[in-house]
């Protein structure tokens, strides 16, 4: 993509079949990126090429795609959600307030970043909403997806979009969490010296719906890191050192 960023997919292994998180774009969009992708593949630049799509990835890996079972979505922009017809058999786990924030379009930035063309093939939608007080590290938790063992959590981080999340995964060795577009690099939650460029600044103005909920949350990463880094590995979806730090590391759940 344009920038030199990265669309950072993760793949979970289960008992029970794979898990995506995010998908990025689809064949289709490859394809067919006018229709797929729409006036955003001119702002935006990417370079959509056939073998850093999921599916093939996921073959590269030796894996079949229709074993993937389940996705979840950090949200619905058109570059996380744009290989959703790529596993039409998967249940689509996705927060609720996004998921009513893409089927009403509300404002013209939303009808712009949500593609409905991306899941008119009838995805087998799961929507999950925060219940209770269960918390995460101080963060809110989304405990028990239908299908989906304890060990992976939705961590509402709201801010990019209206129903953004982070997906968290107990991996026996310690936690990974797919923060998605809650910051874009690893200077922006740096714990020693969180600081970020002009260029990210613009991005952050022009990408966000709610900033003071986007910017607490970086706080609160930036916070994370800084007491738990032991603990919990923290990466976002487009920052390309943390994609080369991470790429091809094998993720299972503890369980």
């Amino acid at each position: 993509m344009a920038l030199g960023m990265v669309d950072h997919c993760l793949l979970i292994e289960t008992k029970t079949g794979l898990v995506l998180v995010d998908t990025g774009f689809g064949l289709e969009a490859v394809r067919q990126p006018g229709r797929m992708v729409g006036p955003s593949r001119f702002l935006f630049g990417p370079r959509l090429a056939e073998h850093e799509t999921a599916y093939r990835q996921i073959q590269g890996l030796g894996y079949d795609p229709a074993d993937v079972r389940h996705i979840i979505l950090t949200h619905l922009d058109f570059d996380h959600a744009g290989g959703l017809s790529d596993f039409p058999d998967a249940v689509v786990h996705i927060h609720g307030p996004e998921f009513r924030a893409a089927m009403a379009g509300r404002t013209q930035v939303e009808r712009m970043r949500y593609r409905a063309v991306q899941w008119a093939h009838g995805p087998r939608w799961m929507v999950n909403e925060v219940e209770g007080e269960e918390q995460w590290y101080g963060f809110r938790a989304v405990r028990d997806l239908p299908g989906l063992p304890p060990e992976i959590l939705v961590i509402p981080l709201a801010g990019h979009t209206r129903g953004h999340i982070g997906v968290a995964v107990d991996t026996g060795r310690g936690w990974l969490l797919h923060a998605g577009d809650s910051y874009y690099i690893g200077e922006e939650v740096d714990p020693r010296q969180p600081r970020t460029p002009m260029l990210w600044r613009l991005a952050e103005l022009g990408s966000t719906v709610a900033g003071p909920s986007f910017r607490d949350n970086r706080r609160r990463l930036v916070e994370l890191q800084r007491e738990h880094g032991g603990e919990v590995t923290v990466f976002s979806s487009h920052d390309p050192k943390a994609f080369q730090r991470l790429a091809g590391a094998a993720v299972r759940p503890a369980g």
